[in-house]
């Protein structure tokens, strides 16, 4: 599902140059559940971003659901992104202006089909994460929680076979975090969502299929 033979990142400017990743091999076989931690600055966004398709390698390869994606052009690569990726992160990117029906329904905007049908898609995602009353909440009157979990309403509307979580439970306590991660489960084991999630949190990471651990931009586990 998710394969990245010798990658490396680098950024650049005039006078520095930073190496974020290097050498990185990974095999994410599809279904599965992966959770990648670190200290930070260790390269764990950098790599979930490659991943999303946000960023591209400086060298290596990156294949996603069988698919290389070098050379790719601007357009294929957020359609993609719209098709195939979902993604949650640490805050929740929520329009505030919009009631949480509308935010969920962002993604469908991108897709054809008709009003009724992205509705529909939208009140079936938020009924999958226990938001079935909250439709015409504004996100302002949500707790963390609940807006966490809006955003994973919007992650999944359009049934993507990758999730990307960035923190997904770093805005939240303890019991909330618990909550969110049954959600991930849940979507994982019923639905086969291959799911790779950066954490800081060794309880949450070991409730995963496997950890790959980051230091200095190396892979060391």
């Amino acid at each position: 599902m998710i394969k990245l033979n010798n990658v490396e990142k680098v950024y650049r400017t005039d006078r520095v140059e930073t190496l974020a990743l290097q050498n990185i091999n990974l095999d994410i076989a599809p279904g599965e559940f992966v959770s990648m931690m670190g200290p930070s600055g260790c390269g764990k966004s950098t790599l979930l971003n490659l991943i999303g398709l946000l960023d591209a390698p400086t060298a290596g390869e990156l294949e996603l659901d069988r698919q290389k994606v070098r050379g790719w052009r601007d357009g294929d690569l957020a359609r993609f992104r719209n098709e195939k990726l979902g993604f949650v992160f640490q805050s929740f990117h929520l329009v505030p202006d919009l009631k949480v029906v509308d935010n969920v329904e962002i993604p469908l905007l991108y897709r054809k089909g008709s009003t009724a049908a992205r509705r529909k898609a939208a009140r079936e995602a938020l009924d999958r994460v226990g938001l079935s009353s909250r439709v015409t909440h504004f996100p302002t009157q949500l707790s963390g929680g609940q807006q966490q979990r809006v955003a994973i309403a919007r992650a999944i509307v359009g049934k993507p076979r990758i999730l990307l979580a960035d923190e997904p439970t770093g805005n939240l306590d303890s019991a909330m975090g618990e909550e969110i991660m049954d959600i991930l489960h849940d979507l994982n084991k019923k639905d086969g969502t291959t799911i790779v999630m950066v954490t800081h949190d060794e309880r949450f990471a070991r409730r995963t299929d496997r950890i790959v651990r980051l230091f200095d931009g190396r892979q060391v586990a």
